[in-house]
C-alpha cells in the first residue's frame, strides 16, 4: 500500500528533492530533468575510479587520469587581447608537483583557497614541467571520506554553465536514497529474471553508484533493453492494431490503367522492381490496410513502382495523395506522375504554398470532389481545407523528413486508407526496426539496367584547374553538372566557406563565361525555384550551382558531373544522396568532392565515400560515426531520445527487444495479464506523450 502511495512522488516534480531551488529547477529543466524519474534515470556520461587514483609522480604525458591533492598556489594572470589565465600549483604524497591550466575562467580564482584538497581530472603534459590545461575540477571537503564523492567509482554528469558536479552527483544520489524503491519495473518478472537482470531500483543505483564496473556494466544493459523493449511494444501493438481492421476500399489491381501504363514504359522493370511491386499489389488486395515501407537506393526506380500502385487505385476508383518533404521533391513527383498517368486520363494536382491563390482553390475543389484522382503536395496536403472524397491510398515520401505523428494526420484524412512510406535514403537495419518497425518492408535491390557506375574522386584545393576543365570537357560535349555548397550566402556560417550566390556569380563570369550558370536553393520564391529547375531539365542552363535542395527531387538523365565543395559539412548518407542526382542516364558519370580537411574523422568518411557505392553500407557507417540523429536530419517526435540505448551500438539489444515484444503481443495482444500491468500503463504514457 505505501508502495502504491509512493508512485505519483516518482513523476512528481524534481524540485522536492532537498537541495533543488526555483534557479536549479530550471537548469535541471534544461539537462531534461523534471521528474523524480527523470533524476533517477539520468545518465553519466563517464566515471572515474577513484579508489585508484594516480599519483602525480606516476602521470605520463598523454594520459587521461584523475589525482587528488593540495593546493599549494595559485595566480590570475591577464593576457594579451582581454584573456585571462588561472593557474594552480597542486601537490600530493609522491613529493611531485602538477600545474593546472584554465584560460579565460577568472572566477576559479575566487573559488580555490590554498590548503585546498582538490580532485583533477585530464590529460597529463610534460611541457617541460608537468601540466594540465583545463582539467575537471571538484573541491574535496574534510567530511567526505566515504561520501558519494570519494572512494568509489564515481559518476561524471553532463552539466550546463552554473552547475557543478559535487551539486548535481548529490542531488541525484539524495534522489535514489529516498524514490528509487519506488521505480515502476515494467519489464515482465520472467523476461527480467531469464536474463539475470537486476531489479530496476537496483539498476538505476548501479547506473549512477555502481559497486562494481562489471555491475555498471549489467545496468547499463538492462536499462538499455528496458527502453529499447517500450519503444517495440509501442510498435508491435501499432502493427497488431492495423491488422485487425478491415479497410471499406476494394482493389481491382489488374486492369486497363495498369496494363496501359506497363505497356507504354520504354523500359522493362527490374526482378526486383517487380518483385517488390507483387508485394505492393497483394497488400491491396489484402482485407487488412497495407502499413509498409519501400526503400531503395538513389536511382533504384522506386518512381515508377509508385506510378504502377496509384495506376491500381484509380482504376479502383480510389483517391492518392502523396506527400513529399519539399517543394522541390513534390513538383518533381507532380510532373513523373503527371508524365505517367495524365495522357491514361488519371489527373494528377500539385498542392503547394506556391500554387496561386485562385488556382489553389480551384485545386482543392477538384480533390474534394473527386475529379483530381492524386494530390501531389507537401506538409500543405495536412491543412484542413485539404479534403478528400474518397481517399484510399496514402504515399509519405522521405517520411523520416516529416514525424510519425505527421504521417498520421495525413491518414485521418481517409478511412482506414493503405499506406506506403517510401524512402531513397538508405537505412540501416537497426534504424529501420526502430522507425519503421509497424510497418513490413519491400527494398529494391537492382539498379534499372544501362546505369554505369559513378566514378568518385576526392581532390584537393590544388587540383582545383584539373577539376574545372573535367567540368569545361563535359559541358562542351552537351552534357550537364552540378556544384553544391554548404551555405546560400557568406556570413550565414564560417568565414572560409564558399556560398552558393558568390560562387554562381563567380563561376559564371570568370570560370565558364561560354556556359549558362543557374543558382538554385531553398530561400528563392517558389516560381523563381520552377523556373530554375525546369530551364536545367529542358537544357537551357548547363552547370547548376546549389544548396542541399538538390538532394532529392531532380532527376536529369544528362547531368554526368557533380563537384561537392566542404563536404566535411555533409553526412555520408547525405553525400550518396546528392551524388545520385547524377549518372541517370547511360553516359559514365563522375562526382568530385573538394576539400584539405586534415582531421582524420573527416579523412575517414571521405575515403569511405570514394571507395564505397553501397548507400546501405554508408548509412551503417553514418550511423556509427554520427549517430541516427545527424543520419536523418530530424529528431521523430520524440521516438528516439532514448538515454542509455545507443542505435549504433546495441543492435542485438534492440533485435532482442523486438522478438520479446512481438512474442508477448501474440500471447497477450491487449495486455490483460496482471504481471504487465506497470508495462501497459507506461505505453499508455508514452502514447500519450506521443500525442
Amino acid at each position: 500500500m505505501d508502495r502504491l502511495l509512493e508512485r505519483p512522488i516518482i513523476r512528481g516534480s524534481i524540485r522536492y528533492v532537498k537541495g533543488v531551488g526555483p534557479r536549479r529547477l530550471a537548469q535541471l529543466a534544461q539537462l531534461g530533468i523534471e521528474t523524480v524519474e527523470d533524476a533517477c534515470h539520468y545518465p553519466p556520461r563517464r566515471y572515474e575510479d577513484r579508489t585508484h587514483l594516480v599519483a602525480m609522480g606516476d602521470l605520463r604525458p598523454g594520459e587521461l587520469a584523475t589525482v587528488r591533492g593540495r593546493l599549494l598556489a595559485r595566480q590570475l594572470r591577464r593576457l594579451r587581447g582581454g584573456r585571462t589565465l588561472v593557474e594552480a600549483t597542486v601537490s600530493d604524497d609522491s613529493g611531485v608537483s602538477l600545474h593546472a591550466l584554465w584560460f579565460n575562467q577568472p572566477y576559479l580564482a575566487q573559488q580555490l583557497t590554498v590548503g585546498d584538497e582538490l580532485i583533477l581530472y585530464g590529460e597529463a603534459e610534460l611541457r617541460p614541467r608537468l601540466q594540465m590545461v583545463h582539467p575537471e575540477l571538484e573541491r574535496v571537503e574534510p567530511e567526505e571520506a566515504g561520501s558519494v564523492h570519494m572512494g568509489r567509482i564515481v559518476p561524471i554528469y553532463p552539466l550546463i554553465g552554473g552547475m557543478s558536479q559535487r551539486w548535481l552527483r548529490q542531488v541525484i544520489a539524495t534522489t535514489l536514497e529516498r524514490h528509487a524503491d519506488s521505480l515502476e519495473d515494467v519489464l515482465p518478472e520472467p523476461l527480467r529474471r531469464a536474463r539475470r537482470w537486476p531489479v530496476l531500483p537496483e539498476a538505476v543505483r548501479d547506473l549512477h553508484f555502481p559497486r562494481s564496473w562489471e555491475a555498471l556494466e549489467t545496468a547499463k544493459q538492462r536499462l538499455a533493453f528496458e527502453e529499447l523493449f517500450l519503444f517495440q511494444m509501442a510498435l508491435a501493438q501499432r502493427r497488431a492494431k492495423t491488422t485487425t481492421q478491415r479497410k471499406p476500399q476494394r482493389y481491382q489491381t489488374e486492369g486497363p490503367l495498369t496494363r496501359a501504363l506497363l505497356s507504354r514504359l520504354p523500359f522493362t522493370l527490374t526482378g526486383s522492381q517487380r518483385q517488390v511491386l507483387d508485394e505492393l499489389l497483394a497488400d491491396l488486395r489484402r482485407p487488412h490496410p497495407m502499413h509498409r515501407l519501400l526503400q531503395g537506393d538513389v536511382g533504384c526506380g522506386k518512381t515508377v513502382v509508385m506510378a504502377v500502385l496509384i495506376a491500381a487505385a484509380a482504376q479502383s476508383g480510389a483517391q492518392v495523395a502523396l506527400m513529399a518533404p519539399t517543394e522541390l521533391l513534390a513538383e518533381q513527383h507532380a510532373r513523373v506522375i503527371g508524365g505517367f498517368l495524365g495522357p491514361l486520363g488519371v489527373s494528377v494536382a500539385l498542392v503547394s504554398q506556391g500554387v496561386p491563390a485562385a488556382e489553389r482553390r480551384r485545386r482543392l475543389s477538384a480533390i474534394a470532389s473527386g475529379k483530381t484522382v492524386v494530390a501531389v503536395g507537401t506538409h500543405a496536403l495536412l491543412q484542413r481545407q485539404v479534403a478528400f472524397q474518397r481517399l484510399s491510398l496514402v504515399i509519405i515520401d522521405e517520411q523520416h523528413k516529416f514525424g510519425v505523428v505527421q504521417r498520421a494526420h495525413l491518414a485521418r484524412k481517409a478511412e482506414i486508407p493503405d499506406v506506403l512510406v517510401v524512402t531513397a535514403t538508405p537505412i540501416p537495419r537497426t534504424l529501420a526496426l526502430s522507425l519503421y518497425g509497424d510497418l513490413d518492408i519491400s527494398t529494391i535491390t537492382e539498379l534499372p539496367a544501362g546505369r554505369r557506375p559513378i566514378t568518385t574522386r576526392w581532390l584537393r584545393e590544388a587540383e582545383r584547374q584539373a577539376l574545372y576543365a573535367l567540368i569545361r570537357r563535359e559541358l562542351a560535349q552537351g552534357r550537364q553538372g552540378y556544384v553544391v555548397y554548404p551555405l546560400v550566402e557568406e556570413g550565414r556560417g564560417s568565414a572560409e566557406l564558399k556560398a552558393a550566390t558568390q560562387m554562381a556569380r563567380q563561376l559564371q563570369a570568370e570560370i565558364f563565361p561560354e556556359f549558362r550558370v543557374g543558382l538554385l536553393h531553398g530561400q528563392m520564391r517558389p516560381k523563381a525555384k520552377e523556373q530554375t529547375m525546369l530551364a536545367f531539365a529542358r537544357g537551357e542552363l548547363q552547370l547548376l550551382v546549389s544548396t542541399v535542395i538538390v538532394e532529392v527531387g531532380l532527376d536529369v538523365p544528362n547531368a554526368t558531373v557533380m563537384v561537392i565543395e566542404h563536404p566535411e559539412r555533409f553526412g555520408l548518407a547525405q553525400l550518396h544522396q546528392l551524388r545520385g542526382r547524377i549518372g541517370r542516364g547511360a553516359q559514365p558519370a563522375t562526382c568530385a568532392v573538394v576539400s584539405d580537411a586534415a582531421d582524420e574523422t573527416v579523412r575517414r568518411r571521405l575515403t569511405a565515400f570514394t571507395e564505397t557505392a553501397d548507400g546501405f553500407e554508408l548509412a551503417e557507417q553514418d550511423l556509427q560515426s554520427r549517430g541516427p540523429g545527424e543520419l536523418l536530419g530530424r529528431r521523430q517526435h520524440g521516438w528516439l531520445r532514448f538515454r542509455i540505448a545507443n542505435l549504433a551500438r546495441d543492435r542485438a539489444l534492440l533485435e532482442s527487444a523486438r522478438e520479446e515484444a512481438l512474442a508477448l503481443i501474440q500471447r497477450d495482444p491487449d495486455l490483460r495479464d496482471p504481471s504487465v500491468a506497470a508495462l501497459r500503463s507506461r505505453l499508455a504514457q508514452l502514447r500519450q506523450q506521443a500525442t
